[in-house]
């Protein structure tokens, strides 16, 4: 009788396998997405012009070839999600579960923190100024400089507000709480396409590839931002106490974000990321307060209810909106594909804290509540930038120049009382803004990539120190390698948007059944 020990049954190598498993370094999408991430770095480093006119040139085709069907997935996503949560659907409860596993103010918090990011402080200064200077085509140019400027903010409502939410997890998360608290399918991005392709969406290779172009999409959305806090939060310091505006100085402000995130991250949904959403929540809170208080409160308060009134009232022709493509390639079909990137990863995060609330719950918060609350904040900052430079022209419009968002927003803090005091808030928020992104999008690419509802640590550490290292890496290269990233955003929103196209019909079909099992109808 052999001594040997076959190795299939050696406990050494059965204990090596399954930590292979929970590492996620059997799963392709692993080797696909970091490999790519790990390409598109080291090219930037070796020819930064090569990559740049590549992402140029492809940014350029994915706006021209998919702009129009983006536009018309986001209005359905929006409707049809609409038509769910007002009618009998509505009552259905998601998850397998009676009642929610979280409260409402920490859920609606971990939404707008995590979804907003680091557009609900840069952009909310700078994109309506950007509006006001140079009128949107479908507005034109507005003499009187109080309608010019709701016509500014309505444009950025459009933007960022109810189809931007839609897409990030109504329809999309109703399919996978479905199809993975119910029928236990893996909550991965490849389960959204189980409805058409069946068990051959769960195999290594065409789920991985799946699996692959989403984490690729959402890193590269979460690599930038990340990229920019550096720079921007660079400039503002230099601006307000002199502290040189260096690549040493960019690194440090990175090399904190990741240490935080990683480590929120790795405390898990219920603590880390729960704890820091909350926190930013009641920060928003007391600016908007203060704002509303030692600002222009009437000018905020009838900018943002014409504001509203007025994208209302312009809801279809602005989101359908396709006279000037080159403009439409600059700003909505821009951030829209930005926000598609992040669709399928946002969805399983939604999924995963979601999970008891009822479809009208889910749709009102993400596509109704979280849109409103995010106009306002855009009107309490940049209503404010508004106000300020019509009553002073040139005092925020000049800061701005060449597209310069840190530099909108503290003109914009610097003429509130305690300037200071604010501008620093204001840099307190938008890294927490930040990093609660990296923390959930560390948490839900390691849920992917590793399988586990509770991922690896050493999983959940590896994206968050790696996504970090990415972005200092392009950071180190200026701008412009923060930039080519934030375009090809925009690329990966092409196979991602094809991953979410089912979604339309699925969700409705799936809403149908929970609700005959659940004796509604």
């Amino acid at each position: 009788m052999s001594n040997s020990i076959n190795p299939s049954k050696s406990p050494e190598m059965g204990t090596a396998k399954v930590e292979v498993n929970k590492l996620g370094l059997d799963n392709p999408a692993f080797w696909i997405s970091g490999g790519f991430l790990a390409l598109f770095a080291t090219t930037a480093m070796i020819n930064s012009e090569f990559l740049s006119s590549i992402v140029n040139s492809g940014f350029g085709w994915a706006v021209q070839v998919f702009g129009a069907y983006w536009q018309a997935l986001l209005l359905l996503t929006f409707f049809i999600g609409l038509v769910l949560a007002f009618s009998g659907l509505g009552s259905v409860r998601l998850g397998a579960i009676a009642k929610p596993e979280m409260d409402g103010f920490k859920w609606m918090a971990i939404i707008l923190c995590t979804l907003l990011a680091g557009g609900g402080v840069f952009w909310a200064a700078g994109e309506p100024i950007a509006h006001y200077v140079s009128p949107p085509p479908l507005y034109g140019v507005e003499e009187n400089t109080t309608v010019r400027a709701f016509n500014a903010l309505a444009q950025s409502f459009m933007h960022w507000g109810f189809l931007a939410w839609a897409i990030l997890g109504t329809l999309t998360s109703i399919v996978l709480m479905r199809l993975h608290y119910d029928k236990g399918l893996p909550l991965q991005p490849r389960t959204l396409l189980y409805p058409i392709f069946g068990k051959r969406v769960l195999t290594p290779v065409f789920g991985g590839i799946i699996d692959g172009c989403c984490i690729i999409a959402v890193a590269a959305g979460t690599i930038g931002p990340i990229g920019f806090l550096g720079l921007q939060i660079s400039y503002a310091l230099n601006d307000l106490f002199s502290i040189p505006d260096t690549f040493t100085t960019q690194f440090i402000i990175i090399l904190m974000a990741i240490a935080i995130y990683t480590v929120s991250a790795l405390s898990g949904l219920n603590r880390g990321i729960q704890i820091l959403s909350r926190f930013n929540v009641i920060l928003a809170l007391g600016l908007m307060v203060y704002i509303l208080i030692f600002g222009s409160t009437n000018f905020v308060i009838n900018a943002y209810l014409h504001g509203v009134g007025t994208m209302l009232d312009n809801f279809i022709p602005m989101a359908t909106f396709r006279s000037d493509e080159n403009w439409l390639g600059w700003w909505t079909v821009f951030f829209w594909g930005w926000f598609l990137g992040y669709g399928p990863m946002m969805a399983i995060f939604i999924a995963k804290i979601s999970r008891g609330r009822t479809i009208r719950e889910l749709i009102m918060a993400i596509s109704v509540i979280a849109p409103l609350l995010t106009c306002f904040w855009f009107t309490i900052v940049g209503g404010t930038g508004l106000s300020f430079e019509i009553a002073d022209p040139g005092s925020v419009s000049k800061a701005f120049e060449g597209f310069n968002l840190p530099a909108a927003l503290l003109s914009i803090t610097k003429q509130l009382p305690m300037p200071t005091l604010i501008s620093v808030l204001f840099l307190i928020l938008t890294t927490i803004f930040i990093v609660t992104t990296g923390d959930s999008m560390t948490y839900t690419i390691s849920v992917v990539i590793s399988g586990e509802t509770e991922p690896n640590a050493i999983v959940r550490a590896f994206w968050g120190i790696m996504m970090g290292i990415c972005a200092l890496v392009l950071i180190s290269l200026g701008s412009g390698g923060v930039s080519a990233l934030q375009s090809f955003i925009v690329i990966t929103a092409v196979p991602v948007s094809l991953i979410l196209l089912p979604s339309l019909w699925n969700g409705p079909k799936m809403a149908i059944e929970m609700a005959k099992e659940q004796g509604l109808q």
